[in-house]
């Protein structure tokens, strides 16, 4: 027997890639933060629904606001780790020039759909505020749901513009030239 432990191929032992940003903890922390929140929210709607057969009117909506809030993160991670959906037949074929520009052209138009998003989304916040909306499950202002969709819709414009210019930088097709380390060649 080999006293040397098996290669891992996981996740975990690989080192992030190098142009993926540092402040995507921002989103992963989010991501756990939420997904913990609607666990317990649940668990303890399960519970008491089990031992008094009644529920918490609040958890529903709660939990519809938090799976809402938690797609938009996860769609912000998703545009800054470039994984965001296309359809790879065209994406990944053809050239490493049209490769570059059609991934650059997905990048600007997920920036400016959110952009768009983004500033008509604070009309709705604003008209929440000003008409003095409820939400319909548990009365609180129907503002404090909605002024997440501007905040978040300007987060993923951010991330798809950093994509957008990461893109933009010689190397970031495989195919393409890199630009020459010199590092390299003093050591």
């Amino acid at each position: 027997m080999s006293s040397t432990p098996p290669e891992t191929d996981s996740a975990a032992d690989q080192a992030p890639p190098s142009d993926e940003p540092r402040s995507l903890r921002i989103e992963d922390w989010l991501t756990v933060a939420i997904m913990a929140a609607l666990a317990l929210i649940t668990f303890a709607n399960v519970l008491v629904r089990y031992f008094t057969n009644s529920s918490f009117a609040w958890t529903e909506e709660i939990s519809v606001f938090l799976m809402i809030l938690l797609a938009l993160v996860a769609g912000s991670a998703a545009v800054a780790r470039d994984q965001h959906i296309r359809i790879e037949f065209f994406s990944d074929s053809g050239s490493a020039a049209r490769r570059k520009a059609l991934a650059r052209f997905g990048s600007a138009m997920v920036a400016l759909l959110f952009a768009i998003i983004a500033v008509l989304s604070v009309r709705v916040v604003w008209d929440d505020f000003r008409f003095e909306e409820t939400s319909p499950g548990i009365g609180v202002p129907q503002w404090w749901y909605s002024v997440w969709l501007p905040i978040v819709s300007a987060l993923i414009t951010v991330r798809a513009i950093g994509l957008f210019i990461r893109q933009g930088k010689p190397g970031a097709f495989t195919d393409e030239p890199r630009e020459k380390d010199h590092s390299k060649e003093l050591s």
